[in-house]
């Protein structure tokens, strides 16, 4: 196959992938009543009843409201003063600072919660009911596989100054993580220095991985030398591990690295960081004699990048 008409075959293949993309979302729209004012079987939209089910019995701030949604601010405004109209939702200001408003459901939106929520178990299983039992357990494996991947899909990786606030928020839960698994705890000062100076360009990178608006995790580069770089401070937080984010944020750095002109990456890692070692080999990586002398360090990896 001529590189031309290689090039003709994967534009067909991307058309067809989003083809099938969109009319999976048209189906989907349709089966769960997305095109009606009368989402499960109730006087409401489906915006309104997908807000209630974030607020949930608990409550939730405005700002994690419209994170989590997706949503605008106007947008979410107009649906919040409805439902305020129709005496399910009332504002109030947060418990630890006052100018942050938190949505919150009153009895009469309990009631429509719960009534939403058989509304949601009865639709799941008029999916799930007509199918055979071998054939109902794929469509839910295949529904938790869509879920996943459409997770990993949204999670944004972004370039940041390891000196901003959420930067270093994100790497004291990574420290504080270390000083836990690590035999006799970790201390920074003696680990091999990853500061805010050598991680911007073009000494390196530091990258934020968000999930909903929340930070989740984090990467750095630091240039060694000419063409040579370490991967330092990776890190997933522990309820967003498993899902491939790790091996996005391993991609954006190689991704940053080959910008800098970087051909060999290298990287050091700890025994007690739950099969860290085992990742880094899946993904390339090969073990190498110690190149330093970290002291956190049981295992040196490579990977060259640019032939």
């Amino acid at each position: 196959m001529t590189l031309l008409m290689f090039s003709d075959y994967c534009q067909a293949m991307e058309s067809q992938d989003i083809a099938t993309v969109r009319s999976f979302s048209r189906m989907v729209t349709q089966r769960v009543g997305g095109l009606t004012d009368r989402f499960l079987g109730r006087d409401r939209p489906l915006a309104e009843a997908r807000l209630m089910f974030e607020i949930g019995s608990e409550g939730k701030d405005v700002r994690q409201l419209r994170a989590s949604l997706g949503l605008d601010s106007g947008y979410l405004s107009r649906l919040l003063r409805s439902l305020e109209r129709q005496g399910l939702v009332q504002m109030a200001s947060g418990d630890s600072d006052r100018r942050v408003r938190r949505a919150l459901l009153t009895a009469a939106g309990e009631l429509e919660l719960a009534e939403l929520d058989r509304g949601g178990d009865a639709l799941a299983r008029s999916m799930l009911e007509p199918l055979a039992v071998e054939d109902r357990q794929r469509l839910v494996r295949a529904m938790a596989e869509v879920e996943r991947l459409l997770r990993l899909a949204s999670l944004e990786i972004v370039l940041e100054d390891a000196a901003s606030k959420e930067a270093q928020g994100c790497l004291r839960q990574y420290f504080d993580e270390l000083d836990q698994r690590f035999a006799g705890g970790f201390d920074v000062a003696r680990s091999l220095s990853a500061d805010p100076q050598e991680t911007r360009p073009p000494r390196g990178a530091f990258l934020l991985a968000r999930l909903d608006d929340e930070v989740i995790g984090c990467g750095a580069l630091k240039c060694l030398e000419p063409g040579v770089a370490s991967i330092k401070r990776m890190w997933i937080a522990p309820d967003c591990r498993g899902m491939g984010f790790g091996r996005r944020i391993l991609q954006a750095l190689e991704v940053q690295a080959k910008a800098l002109g970087v051909s060999l990456l290298r990287l050091e890692t700890n025994r007690h960081l739950g099969g860290a070692d085992v990742f880094y080999r899946r993904h390339g990586y090969r073990d190498v004699p110690p190149f330093n002398d970290d002291p956190y360090a049981d295992f040196w990896f490579e990977k060259r990048i640019i032939d």
